[in-house]
């Protein structure tokens, strides 16, 4: 188009389609930043039913371009149609079919949409889960990205067992060790749970491998894990799969905090407690925006915190809308007790907490989000896994990266920790024997994942690299018309 004369080229377009989930959406969230930073238009897409609550908690969040960087951000929902009031509103299984068959009309009527406002999408990017979105993008002849949500190690899982390239543990041989390339070997309750044939989640595990039946038509699978942290299993998987590290990517300098995809409001009050506690002894707990644990363990671990005589910060989170779970309380004896010793919040911004000085350790459920968190920032853990990615994620901390110590083997143990386990293990992550070793490898993760991103950095290369074939992709395009 033209404006007095002169020539005004349109930015080129990336529209990104998100899972509803905290711990899909913030790092789809973070790419698009690092995109748009780089001069591009990005529009964020994800059902309403999530989109609705980061309006309410952001309101920076609008459907008209916002500068960002040398580009522009914009946001577009899904309107999903979903009723939670219904008895069938907490069936996953139902909820991932329904997004699709929903997804498959909106997203093209969307796509038509902004080519008629002057903004055609050059690029499709989504993340697992919604697999469908690269059929919109075949059918549209878009290229298509997916953002791989995981570590390379799951993702490598996930890929042998679609593949049958490797054996897995089965109702026969249901305890079967996993050898996989350039992968140390994992026992039974170490794979991805998902993919145990006990697992309770086998919707989730259609889900994700609804992906890897479509691998052949993303352009690119984008990592949010570094070249330095997983560089064996990435090597080998960049010999048969077209993929690129371009993580930690909420570690990239200069990306503000302008858009967030929280759910829930942070409480500052968690940086001006912690402002109040000496370095290194306060423990971090936060099981992530999913994951709620029995109210029996929620016990145990309040009790073991209490014993243990240590300062605690713990995100006691409500249970998201379209869940069955009941909301969980810690113990009132415990925080009366613990007095000043204890801050109970329903929400924080996690990467200032565990970058405070105060933080000695992270109590998690080994999140993909937590872990790549953790790493970057230099934090020791205390894992307390429970399903899916959480479980090898563990066991990378524990005895790959050797920054953490295990309390937890996840749902596979099926048992109750005890407030004396729980005891023993904080007072062993903060003040045992291998504190130092965990400290000094957590602190080289930290200085890996800052080269990473820094420019020259591997991460950077390659993010660099996907704008840049983005770019001549849509130059190709335009030089035949």
């Amino acid at each position: 188009m033209t404006t007095e004369g002169q020539t005004v080229v349109s930015p080129i377009h990336v529209f990104m389609v998100s899972f509803p989930g905290q711990g899909h959406v913030n790092p789809l969230l973070r790419l698009a930043k690092c995109l748009a930073a780089k001069g591009l238009l990005v529009t964020f897409s994800t059902p309403e039913s999530h989109g609705g609550q980061m309006k309410k908690v952001n309101k920076n969040i609008s459907d008209d371009p916002t500068p960002y960087g040398l580009g522009m951000i914009r946001f577009q929902f899904i309107d999903d149609g979903w009723d939670f009031s219904k008895p069938e509103a907490n069936d996953l299984d139902l909820y991932l079919q329904h997004l699709e068959s929903v997804g498959k009309k909106v997203l093209p009527k969307m796509l038509e949409e902004n080519k008629k406002q002057g903004r055609p999408v050059s690029c499709l990017i989504n993340n697992p889960f919604i697999p469908w979105v690269s059929d919109v993008a075949e059918s549209f002849g878009i290229p298509n990205a997916v953002l791989w949500v995981q570590s390379a190690a799951s993702f490598s899982c996930y890929y042998h067992y679609h593949h049958q390239l490797a054996s897995f543990p089965t109702e026969s041989q249901p305890k079967l060790d996993v050898h996989l390339p350039a992968m140390p070997v994992l026992k039974h309750d170490e794979i991805p749970s998902f993919l145990h044939p006990a697992s309770r989640y086998t919707m989730l595990r259609t889900a994700i491998l609804g992906q890897f039946k479509k691998m052949s038509k993303p352009i690119c699978i984008l990592m949010d894990t570094f070249q330095e942290l997983e560089h064996e299993v990435v090597d080998h998987l960049a010999k048969i799969c077209p993929i690129k590290t371009i993580g930690p990517l909420f570690k990239y300098p200069k990306l503000s905090e302008d858009f967030r995809g929280d759910l829930f409001t942070a409480e500052n009050s968690a940086l001006h407690w912690l402002d109040s506690k000496p370095p290194s002894s306060v423990v971090y707990i936060s099981f992530g925006s999913i994951v709620m644990l029995k109210q029996e363990q929620v016990d145990e671990l309040a009790y073991g915190l209490l014993k243990s005589g240590l300062n605690f910060l713990w995100v006691v989170k409500l249970p998201i809308i379209g869940t069955d779970y009941a909301p969980i309380e810690l113990p009132i004896e415990v925080l009366e007790k613990a007095g000043d010793r204890a801050k109970v919040v329903k929400w924080c911004q996690q990467e200032q907490v565990l970058a405070h000085p105060s933080v000695a350790c992270f109590l998690t459920h080994c999140g993909c989000n937590s872990t790549v968190e953790a790493l970057a920032i230099g934090t020791a853990i205390i894992a307390f896994p429970q399903w899916g990615d959480q479980v090898i994620d563990a066991k990378y901390l524990v005895d790959v990266y050797k920054v953490g110590i295990i309390l937890c083997r996840g749902e596979d143990e099926n048992r109750i920790i005890p407030r004396e386990e729980v005891e023993r293990c904080l007072l062993e992550a903060t003040s045992g024997s291998k504190v130092a070793e965990m400290k000094e490898n957590a602190l080289k993760w930290k200085k890996k994942a800052e080269e990473s991103v820094a420019e020259g950095g591997s991460s950077m290369r390659n993010l660099q690299a996907f704008v840049d074939a983005i770019m001549e992709t849509c130059t190709a395009e335009k030089l035949k018309y």
